[in-house]
């Protein structure tokens, strides 16, 4: 094994797998974009609405997050495709009648596989948050096919420990926060309250208060004070109670890991969500693994009703897998499932199917 090295016939697979791949994904993304725009035409029409922001701002980010959501089928397909080509014309019998194993026959389409897996996780954790935020401000703003969360209401959450804040009420577009209050607790022994007519946000965990007093609780000799404007620090910023359906796609894995152990140690229980975001990104990654082998599985060997019946069992098999994804993950949302073993239970599923079609695959 350590002198291995790759053949003539390895760059020939690695080449028809990548290329496949490269063309489907082209072709398809022409066809949703296509269909995108004749969907939503009369909103590209508005006055207001610029062709450079349609162009740069929406599509140049809308493709790679389409394709993000996608490529793991895009890839299953494209092995189906390429892999049915190679078994009609007897070229995969030529290949294992000259000596090469199955599992030696597999080694370039784990290449393949691994290329397009890390390219889409790098993407997926860097490039493509930062593409849909601009993406997801163009729809806020013309399409408004999704609500951004602009105010919060009856907003309660742990500071730092054994330190509480709460908004009555919160509104994004003045930053301003109203009837505010801040209590610190020694134990459970209340040490301080801070009430305020309202507060103001400044920059990252800067906020000023406004019409304030401040009662310190000590034993038989209480204080009070007061003021009409103080600057402070609190660890705490809008993002943390301002939570949209899609906040969660605009942040890269390293914010989305900190942001979810934030809000853990915060007490706040609605980031099931952003939580099935971070596990399906990894989760994902090894789907491209897991529908290889199933494909190459499926379409190493010529069957009676040919490529057509290798394509249409690939589809079903594809299809079924984003669909137990979806589910799994609506059980998690709901509280019903943790978010990892939603999203690494059809994994797992199908990592069973793939070891049972490969054991089948011709040798």
């Amino acid at each position: 094994m350590s002198n291995f090295k790759l053949k003539r016939i390895d760059y020939y697979i690695i080449r028809k797998f990548l290329g496949t791949f490269l063309f489907a994904v082209t072709g398809i993304i022409i066809i949703v974009v296509v269909f995108d725009v004749n969907e939503k035409i009369d909103k590209f029409m508005a006055p207001e609405v610029t062709l450079n922001e349609i162009i740069f701002k929406y599509y140049l980010n809308f493709i790679p997050y389409f394709l993000s959501g996608f490529a793991s089928l895009f890839t299953f397909i494209s092995v189906i495709y390429f892999t049915s080509n190679l078994a009609d014309r007897s070229e995969i019998i030529a290949m294992l009648s000259t000596g090469m194993s199955f599992d030696r026959l597999m080694v370039p389409y784990g290449i393949s596989s691994g290329i397009i897996a890390l390219t889409m996780f790098l993407l997926t954790a860097y490039v493509i948050p930062p593409a849909n935020a601009e993406r997801l401000d163009f729809e806020y703003t013309y399409t408004k096919k999704n609500k951004k969360v602009e105010s919060a209401h009856n907003v309660q959450l742990e500071v730092e420990p054994n330190v509480f804040a709460y908004f009555d009420s919160y509104t994004s577009s003045s930053q301003m926060g109203y009837r505010f209050s801040l209590e610190r607790f020694k134990g459970k022994t209340l040490v301080s309250r801070l009430t305020a007519n309202s507060i103001k946000y400044d920059s990252l965990y800067q906020w000023t208060i406004i019409d304030y007093m401040t009662h310190d609780f000590n034993g038989m000799r209480d204080s009070i004070s007061s003021g009409t404007r103080k600057d402070t620090t609190l660890m705490i910023v809008p993002e943390d109670f301002l939570i949209s359906e899609n906040d969660c796609e605009t942040m890269t894995t390293p914010r989305l890991n900190e942001y979810i152990k934030r809000q853990k140690l915060r007490g706040i229980g609605n980031i099931q969500t952003f939580e099935i975001e971070y596990h399906k990104r990894f989760a994902n990654a090894f789907s491209f693994f897991i529908l290889t082998v199933i494909g190459v599985s499926l379409a190493s060997y010529k069957k009676k009703g040919g490529m057509g019946l290798n394509i249409g069992i690939g589809l079903g098999l594809s299809f079924s897998y984003i669909l137990f994804m979806t589910v799994t993950s609506s059980f998690a949302v709901s509280g019903l499932l943790s978010p990892m073993i939603a999203c690494w239970v059809p994994n797992i599923l199908y990592t069973m199917i793939a070891v049972y079609l490969y054991r089948k695959a011709p040798r």
